[in-house]
Parts: structure tokens; sequence; C-alpha cells
């Protein structure tokens, strides 16, 4: 069973309300994706600690129903 894009989104902004969170199916199978996601939340934080919160938004689906994402993290510039 493969997840939407849309509800990984979903699920990230959930949980890191101010996130700016982009999708990209990359098999377009619906089961590998990668993520880009910026937040205020992230300040401060390691990369590790970063990924780890994202990965807690997605409440236990990755390896499951979600079978890869390719993530990437950030934290939001003076300019956006």
């Amino acid at each position: 069973m493969a997840m939407a894009a849309d509800e990984i989104a979903a699920m990230i902004c959930a949980a890191l309300p101010d996130a700016d969170v982009s999708i990209t199916d990359l098999a377009g199978d619906g089961d590998h994706y990668a993520a880009h996601v910026v937040s205020e939340a992230f300040r401060g934080l390691s990369r590790v600690a970063q990924h780890k919160a994202v990965y807690a938004a997605l409440d236990g689906r990755m390896g499951g129903v979600l079978h890869a994402l390719q993530l990437t993290t950030a934290v939001p510039t003076s300019g956006t």
C-alpha cells in the first residue's frame, strides 16, 4: 500500500506547523519520495535531530507504508 505525497506533507505540517514542505515522488510508485522540510523548529538542532523530528511526524509509517524517504531539512534563512 502506497502513501500519497499530500498525506506525507500533511503529517509533517501537523507536527511542525510552520514547516515549508515539498515532496517529490522519485520513482512514480508512491513508495520512494524526497522531502525538503524547512522549519524554525529545527534551529539549534543537529541534522540527526531534525530528521528524527520529521520521522516522528510520520508516526511509524517509515519502513512500512512509506518505503523510502530521501530527507533534506533546513532552518529558514533571513530572506524567507
